[in-house]
């Protein structure tokens, strides 16, 4: 029998690149947790893991894998605890794991926020390196209907507050999830905030109904009208043409994803556009993952 001595509280998740990290879970669930979109943590209350819990965890495993380079602070965002409480689990982490090359966690703007750039700039220096932020839109109409607890404004000074402390983000958008009402100004607003933030990475990732669609419009604030896989594809390139990014890595290849796109903007924007434009007027015949092109 394998003995692993971390007794994981599920359901647990962590980003695709985060595979090969030692999950950590230092909170147990999402402290807002009232997205209408989102079922990851709706069967677990918040709450914090207790510090001592924590420290035996990160020293039991060194005692078994003491070339750990990477590490994923776990449940939905453990930057909502205090910056004195996350140093303390930093330093940890450093002294059990000599050759920890990164630490990185999930995050609300709204958490980057209640911290001072002076507080964001010691857990860099402690160790925490990326920050991953779903902030599904850049839409305030669509982050009102969606219940995500965010604003463009807010976003945008949490965001910024991580980069000014040198910390990286990468940033998460929803495919769809305004529906076809709202989806150009979803498009194109969510283009916006990116721009403004200039994000190291980026990735779009489709809005899925794991308990049914009908769930999900009684906890829209408006109508919603779903998007057929065209519709979603032209909301992609809309939000591409508007992107005008620097230097991001930028990604679409989530298992919920209807194309592939991995590249870097700007210098792959022409190739992800000619991709979504031909996906849109030769759907079987333009690279489209083939269980879903019946849906077409």
């Amino acid at each position: 029998m394998n003995y692993f001595p971390i007794q994981y509280d599920e359901p647990l998740f962590r980003p695709p690149s985060e595979a090969d990290s030692l999950i950590l879970q230092v909170t147990f669930g999402c402290s807002w947790n009232k997205c209408s979109f989102c079922e990851m943590y709706t069967s677990k209350t918040f709450r914090a893991k207790e510090e001592e819990e924590i420290l035996r965890e990160i020293n039991a495993v060194a005692k078994l894998r003491p070339d750990i380079r990477k590490v994923f602070l776990a449940d939905g965002n453990p930057m909502v605890l205090s910056t004195k409480r996350l140093l303390k689990i930093l330093a940890a982490i450093k002294l059990a794991f000599p050759k920890v090359r990164s630490v990185s966690t999930y995050s609300l703007p709204s958490n980057l926020i209640s911290k001072s750039v002076e507080e964001l700039k010691e857990l860099k220096e402690a160790g925490l390196k990326l920050v991953y932020v779903g902030i599904e839109s850049g839409d305030d109409e669509v982050l009102n209907m969606i219940n995500k607890g965010e604003t463009f404004a807010g976003t945008a000074e949490g965001l910024l507050k991580a980069k000014a402390a040198g910390i990286k983000l990468s940033v998460i958008v929803l495919n769809g999830v305004g529906g076809l009402t709202f989806t150009s100004q979803h498009a194109v607003n969510s283009a916006r905030v990116l721009n403004l933030i200039q994000p190291e990475f980026a990735s779009v990732l489709v809005l899925s109904f794991p308990f049914g669609i009908d769930r999900y419009k009684q906890k829209f604030r408006a109508q919603y009208i779903p998007m057929n896989i065209p519709e979603l594809l032209k909301e992609m390139e809309e939000f591409i043409v508007h992107l005008e990014l620097q230097s991001t890595i930028f990604r679409s290849n989530h298992a919920s994803n209807y194309i592939v796109l991995s590249g870097i903007l700007p210098r792959d924007k022409s190739l992800f556009l000619e991709k979504l434009q031909s996906a849109v007027n030769n759907p079987k015949t333009a690279g489209l993952r083939a269980e879903w092109q019946r849906g077409l």
